[in-house]
């Protein structure tokens, strides 16, 4: 697991890579939202905040990334706070 996230306040969200063949694949580029990192992640609104967000939870958030880069291959991978739902509350609490 490794997390290649910097944070793009222009478009209000981190960017970060996934691998969906390995390393040896693609590279694919996705992005969560400032808002996702905030709700779901407990992150404040700052660089540093947001980026560790995304490093400490990138075992989930990079699972949610490739399934929807498998569903939608074609389609930029935009992860939002609805894309964490009651299930993963559930699952981070046990």
């Amino acid at each position: 697991m490794n997390c290649e996230a910097i944070h793009c306040p222009d478009s209000g969200t981190v960017r970060f890579a996934i691998y969906p063949d390995g390393f040896d694949g693609p590279r694919i580029i996705a992005h969560i939202s400032e808002r996702a990192l905030c709700e779901r992640f407990g992150a404040e609104t700052n660089e540093a905040s947001l980026i560790s967000a995304c490093q400490a939870n990138f075992g989930l958030i990079e699972a949610k990334a490739l399934a929807r880069y498998a569903l939608r291959p074609d389609m930029a991978v935009l992860l939002a706070p609805a894309d964490f739902g009651a299930v993963d509350a559930l699952a981070e609490a046990l």
